[in-house]
């Protein structure tokens, strides 16, 4: 490695850093610490998850459906996932045993 890839390297660490610290803080610059949060902000806090979620839930079983080998897995695992969070009120249960279903389905070639 000559100095100026370590440089290089240097730069985009630093700068990842401070992207990362200036993020982290912006809440409580623009807000400061003992203002109330805006409703606005509250409200988008509630929504963004849920909408983000389903919008990469829609991407990923529908994007590219005519080249996909494993629609039958994707809509049993994802159906099993659904069926799971209604019922437990648990994300990391239902994200874990949806993946053991679809790649039970998938590498046993059920579907």
């Amino acid at each position: 490695m000559n100095t100026s890839s370590i440089t290089y390297a240097l730069l985009i660490v630093f700068l990842a850093s401070l992207t990362t610290v200036l993020l982290r803080a912006f809440p409580f610059i623009a807000f400061g610490r003992h203002k109330e949060t805006p409703p606005l902000i509250r409200y988008l806090g509630s929504v963004i998850s849920p909408a983000a979620i389903a919008m990469l839930t829609v991407y990923c079983l529908f994007s590219h459906w005519h080249t996909r080998t494993a629609v039958g897995a994707e809509l049993i695992a994802s159906t099993v996932v659904v069926a799971l969070q209604m019922w437990k009120k648990n994300p990391l249960l239902s994200i874990v045993i949806g993946t053991i279903v679809y790649m039970f389905l998938v590498q046993g070639n059920w579907c």
